[in-house]
């Protein structure tokens, strides 16, 4: 039993006041230091717009890749491995055998690329790779050859010369449903 004479203690008090200001401060540390990942694309630099329809091109000078439903990769409209891409683009840019089913000059080939539209994303961006990978191994070649440097080594002027020898012209042509073939 309790006594009817016992004291009660004072309650302990916590001083909430500035708590709010702690909140407000905390908040706005995570805020500025938190860092928001953003998707990264494939940066290209797309040409100026245009009304004026472009120049017909000649069809021995367009290289026609393809991606189908089921991510196989056609190189003029036939099956071809991706591992071997890189080589076949720049043969057919540099034709170096001259043969007439090949670009008649490095600075006149194009290169188009079409994908179907349930084309998977990591596909599209290995047979992109390999298309970049193929002029980026051509111009280096080219600053070995005229400059016994690497392209990466050579000033902006000279770099700029090669890419005008060999400019990197990957014509992207709209999404497409490619009929499914038995």
């Amino acid at each position: 039993m309790r006594s009817l004479n016992t004291q009660r203690r004072p309650v302990a008090e916590v001083n909430a006041s500035s708590m709010a200001d702690i909140a407000f401060l905390l908040l706005v540390f995570f805020l500025v230091t938190t860092v928001i990942e953003t998707e990264k694309g494939i940066g290209v630099k797309l040409p100026p717009w245009e009304n004026i329809p472009p120049p017909p091109i000649n069809s021995r000078n367009i290289f026609s890749v393809k991606i189908n439903y089921a991510n196989q990769l056609l190189i003029e409209d036939e099956l071809f491995p991706v591992e071997k891409l890189r080589q076949r683009t720049k043969e057919f840019i540099m034709n170096p055998t001259k043969r007439l089913d090949l670009a008649s000059i490095p600075n006149a080939a194009v290169v188009s690329l079409q994908n179907d539209r349930s084309t998977n994303y990591l596909t599209y961006v290995s047979v992109y790779n390999e298309l970049k990978g193929a002029y980026n191994d051509l111009w280096n070649e080219e600053a070995l050859r005229l400059h016994q440097q690497p392209f990466s080594k050579l000033s902006r002027s000279k770099q700029q010369s090669i890419r005008q020898r060999i400019p990197l012209v990957i014509s992207e042509i709209d999404l497409v449903d490619f009929a499914v073939n038995k």
